[in-house]
């Protein structure tokens, strides 16, 4: 199972907590995924006695680790001190750091998050960057003190799955000890397998449970997924090849001259 920052995490997925239906139906995803983190964006809460108590209060009933995310955040300032307010709110060092740097994809200001990142390091927190598969990126971020990296699949709601297999299979094998969380675009169960399948050690989704028409069916065939996809990957898959090759050996076999 996934380590992030020394915790060991029960579950290889992990789940927002935006956009459902009901409170009810939240609960019953994070129930039927076995989901061992949820995500939450510090813009939905509020402190006690105010409006988000009452979310706040689900929220711990699931009974899962807290990753409070800078979701929305536009600038290194804007991140950061979202990050303390998440801090005191929900009392853990673990952060989600979304800064975001192009409205229409809502890419990473891959610029502000290695320094957002730097900052929050030095004071204490342990930062999950939602990141690109960029390479120099990653390896900048890795040398701010962060110690999980979290690329995009592809834009955040889209449901496109692994936009770019290359680069997150490069990444993957660049950064073998790093644990590496697919974090944003995926729609269907197979893309989270498939992520898996490439040795990523956990998936974050959240779009494509609460929009789906039975969200937590859509949790349950997700968990499911990212548990084959694993189990796939520690069995040491055959590597595709061009040339077919029989399944039936052909040793013994009597030839008609």
């Amino acid at each position: 199972m996934p380590m992030f920052y020394g915790t060991e995490i029960a579950s290889r997925m992990m789940l927002g907590t935006a956009q459902y239906p009901s409170p009810a139906v939240l609960a019953e995803a994070f129930k039927r995924s076995g989901a061992g983190i949820a995500t939450v964006s510090v813009r939905r809460e509020a402190g006690e006695d105010q409006a988000g108590q009452a979310f706040w209060e689900l929220i711990k009933e699931l009974n899962v680790a807290l990753l409070p995310n800078t979701a929305g955040c536009h600038s290194v300032r804007e991140a950061v001190t979202t990050a303390h307010m998440a801090r005191e709110l929900f009392d853990t060092p673990w952060i989600k750091l979304e800064v975001i740097g192009h409205a229409d994809t809502l890419q990473p200001d891959i610029f502000g998050l290695a320094e957002a990142a730097r900052i929050l390091s030095e004071d204490g927190f342990q930062v999950f960057p939602y990141c690109t598969e960029d390479l120099v990126l990653c390896d900048k971020l890795l040398n701010t003190g962060c110690e999980v990296l979290m690329p995009w699949g592809a834009p955040i709601g889209t449901g496109l799955g692994l936009n770019n297999v290359y680069g997150l299979r490069s990444l993957r094998a660049h950064f073998p000890d790093v644990p590496l969380v697919v974090d944003a675009g995926l729609g269907v169960p197979s893309q989270a397998a498939q992520a898996m399948e490439m040795g990523f050690d956990a998936v974050l989704l959240n779009t494509a449970v609460a929009k789906a028409g039975d969200p937590a069916a859509m949790a349950e065939a997700f968990a499911k997924a990212v548990d084959a996809g694993a189990m796939a990957h520690a069995a040491d898959p055959m590597e595709p090849r061009d040339m077919a090759a029989p399944s039936t050996p052909v040793l013994g076999k009597a030839f008609l001259e």
